[in-house]
Parts: C-alpha cells; structure tokens; sequence
C-alpha cells in the first residue's frame, strides 16, 4: 500500500471572510474550519502536514488540540511557498503519495478524496474539476461580450500527485507565481488525471459562504441536548473558580475538586447530550487523583467524548445561581474561556446568572448553584 500524506494550506489570513481572526481558525457549525478540513483526511492519510501563518501558532494548537498531526510549518508570503515549504517538511518521512488541499474547502467528501488516490495508481498528478455552469461575461472600457464556456472548467483541492514528482516540480519551477500546483505539474510535464469535483466542495471566502457552509452542514443533521447541574457549598477562603475564571470572594467552594459548579453543570450536560454518563462517573470524588483537580479536565473529558461520538458542539448556555460574588464583571471572561476551552465561536457560548430573591440555600448564600444546557450536532 502506498504510504499517503496530506498537506493542509492554511498560511493565509482570508480577510474577505471578515471577522477578528484568520478564516481557517473561525467555528463553522461549532468546530474550526481548519480542524474540519483536517479530519476529512483523517483516515485515509498516513501523514497530515499542516502549513501555517508565522503569527498562528496559538490559534493552530486551540483548533487542533489533541489531533494526531506532524507539527505545523510556517508558510510563505505566496501559496506556492507555502506548499513548497510543507512538501519539504514531509520529504523525511517519504510519503509515496501527497494529497494538496486548501484549508478553505471543509466540506470535501472521503468519496472525493478516494477518487484522487485512486486516479494516481495510473497517473502522476490527479486535479478534480467541475464544468462552468453559468454564462461569463467580460467587461472591457464599459463594453460587455459573452465568454464561451465550452471547455471551461473549475478546479479544486485536493489535488493528487506523486509526491516525488510534485516535490521536483515546486524545487525546478520555484522562481514562477502560479495559482495552483496542477499549473506547476503541467510545466513539468506529468501526466495529469481529471476527476469528478463536487459543488458541495466550495472554497469559503466570504461571509456568504460561511452561512452557506453552515446550512449545509445543519442539513440532516441530528442535534442532541444534555442538561447539568451541580451545587457546592460555601467554606472559608479568599476565592471561588467559576465557568474558569478565578474570582476573588471572602468564601470558597467546597468540593473534591476546584468545586467549578459552572463546568460542572456543562460537563454534565455535554455527557448527557451524548449519552457517557455523568461527572461522578468518570472522576469519581472518592479518587484521590482528582483533589484539587482543574475542572477544565473534565470538561476537556466531556469535549472528548463528544467528539469520538461522531458530535460536534454546537452551543452551550450556563446559569449560575447565587447571591454573591456578582457574575456580571466576569461574564465576558467566563465565556471567553469556556470558548476557549470548547473551539466554539463565543457567539455560540451564553452564560448567565440569576438569584432566588433570598430563598433557598442560595438565596441564604450558603453555596452557588449552577445548570447549563449544551446541543450537540451529529452530522
């Protein structure tokens, strides 16, 4: 069997897409485009090589924590640098095959990606290409003629080669500006296979786009909700951890571990929304392993798990119930990290806080108390 890498294109900073971070990096339907794009390869790959801006290294490891890649490699100012230098990352570990593919494209389809390995049993280069549907039109000093689209054709990633071959012609053609590496296999003179491209395999680069991705990806989809909730009681201390901000209160929360009732009630709900149980059965308070544990740990647990599951995370809403400390200060850090700790646009993240008008043990500041809802998206 032929040993195959894929090389991820994801140096660029797609500013038409809008939005305070590079494109690749943003939640399309709750997970990283980039770690979409990624996954697609993810069993048919032996090596998955990712290339990436020289300023998105901490975005690159919040996208792709615990995914099983060859560490990243920087880009250059051109896509074609960019695929160069990921082709050079990969020369040590002596891929037969290398499958080239824009980041941008996280919709590709494993059928779409079989044809591609499938074409270069007989070929060196093989490129997916999809016919011209719509009429074009050129417009010169205000003159307008119809183009004949006879022959005319779309080209999309991923594009296969050989991966010798492909890695001669980047090194021999290095000095040209070329939009794509099929361009670069046929100055070299391989031999080219064409295969059937998908619609469905769009490029994203506007805001357009994204919503279009985002209602194909809710297409048919199957969306689960879980529901948590867990309360820990007051003792004495100088600070509380809530939803993983560190609050400063004349109280602490009792507990096994950092007492977090706000990722408590959101692990919970993650769980339940994929069936795997409760907190207490996977970090069970009577292991002294977990005392004093971050409950991040859990929550990446629940993350985790979802995962696995075929889920992706697609919103989570948290309550918070108490007296004091006041949670309005810190709401905006609570999602921000909980965002963080999920690979969710904040968008998709709410968190909230309400009291019981005195009554109960809340309401008599006693302890917090916390729910939180969570939806999950089985494709």
């Amino acid at each position: 069997m032929p040993r195959i890498a894929a090389l991820i294109v994801a140096a660029g900073r797609g500013e038409r897409a809008g939005g305070a971070s590079p494109k690749q990096y943003r939640a399309l339907a709750g997970r990283p485009m980039l770690r979409r794009s990624v996954e697609a390869f993810a069993e048919r790959a032996d090596l998955i090589q990712v290339v990436i801006g020289a300023d998105q290294g901490r975005e690159y490891e919040a996208a792709m924590a615990d995914f099983d890649c060859l560490p990243p490699v920087g880009g250059g100012a051109a896509r074609q640098q960019s695929v160069r230098n990921g082709l050079e990352a990969l020369a040590r570990h002596k891929p037969d095959l290398v499958l080239i593919h824009d980041a941008a494209r996280p919709l590709v389809s494993s059928a779409l990606i079989d044809r591609a390995i499938e074409a270069l049993a007989d070929a060196d280069a093989a490129i997916p290409l999809l016919p011209v549907a719509d009429t074009l039109k050129r417009e010169t000093n205000g003159t307008w003629t119809t183009v004949p689209r006879d022959g005319l054709l779309r080209a999309q990633t991923p594009q296969g080669f050989r991966y010798d071959a492909i890695l001669k012609a980047h090194r021999e053609f290095a000095a040209r500006d070329l939009t794509d590496d099929m361009a670069l296999a046929e100055l070299a003179g391989l031999k080219i296979a064409s295969i059937a491209g998908e619609d469905i395999n769009m490029k994203i680069t506007t805001p357009q786009d994204f919503a279009t991705a985002e209602r194909l990806l809710g297409a048919g989809g199957d969306f689960r909700t879980g529901f948590g909730f867990d309360a820990h009681k007051f003792a004495p201390g100088d600070h509380i951890w809530l939803c993983g901000v560190k609050i400063a209160h004349d109280k602490m929360l009792e507990g096994h571990s950092d007492a977090d009732a706000g990722l408590h009630a959101l692990t919970d709900a993650i769980l339940g929304a994929v069936g795997a149980g409760d907190i207490g059965q996977h970090f069970p308070p009577t292991d002294a392993k977990w005392r004093g544990a971050p409950s991040c740990v859990f929550l990446e647990h629940a993350k985790t798990l979802a995962r696995e599951a075929g889920g992706t995370l697609v919103h989570c809403d948290v309550t918070l119930i108490c007296e004091r400390p006041k949670i309005a200060p810190h709401r905006e850090a609570m999602r921000a990290r909980i965002a963080e700790m999920l690979s969710l646009d904040i968008a998709r993240v709410s968190v909230k806080a309400t009291t019981t008008e005195g009554m109960g043990f809340t309401g008599r500041r006693e302890g917090i108390a916390a729910q939180a809802v969570a939806t999950v998206r089985f494709a």
